[in-house]
């Protein structure tokens, strides 16, 4: 893969981007320190770049009574799950980053199940990854356990939706050799 390529695709970024999708560049650029390489493997197709971000944004930063922080974490139990290089580096990097704890996105890239989280939050976490690694068996019951540690029905929404777009960018990373920006290695430790 060439190093300046963020995937082993030979799909060059469209050049040059609309002023809308600059702008977006830009802001990532101010607020991050760089673009992440996931917009800039989108970027070869602007109107696929719009889609994957409106979803990102709408899941990850819209209102929700899932914290920023559990929705990473959800995030990032379900990448390692998966396998994912880029989703654990890049969503490790928000954990510590969210939680102040660098310990925190380290148990959750290696095995939530030692991760020092509440009895809420393993229960978030295990509905998760039963519905990574087996959606088809998900039934009342593993609702329920949600429900009784306070999760609403649309906060079981939000925990599936989370956990389905992850899933689906997991697969979609791995598949194209996508490579994290070495930023985020550093980030927040």
């Amino acid at each position: 893969m060439a190093h300046d390529m963020p995937t082993a695709l030979n799909l060059p970024q469209v050049d040059p981007l609309p002023e809308a999708t600059q702008k977006y560049f830009d802001v990532c650029q101010d607020k991050l320190g760089m673009i992440p390489n996931v917009l800039r493997a989108y970027a070869f197709d602007v109107e696929k770049l719009n889609a994957f971000t409106a979803m990102y944004n709408d899941l990850m930063l819209s209102d929700s009574a899932l914290t920023k922080l559990e929705r990473e974490m959800i995030a990032v139990a379900v990448s390692s799950h998966n396998k994912c290089y880029y989703c654990l580096v890049a969503h490790g990097a928000a954990v510590r980053q969210l939680s102040g704890n660098p310990a925190l996105g380290e148990a959750l890239v290696m095995n939530y199940k030692v991760a020092p989280i509440d009895a809420r939050q393993m229960a978030m976490l295990d509905y998760a990854l039963k519905l990574t690694r087996e959606s088809a068996s998900v039934v009342e019951a593993d609702r329920e356990v949600l429900r009784a540690h306070g999760f609403s029905d649309r906060d079981i929404w939000d925990i599936a939706s989370v956990t389905g777009f992850f899933n689906m960018t997991n697969r979609v990373a791995s598949g194209t050799d996508m490579r994290p920006n070495p930023e985020y290695h550093a980030q927040a430790r």
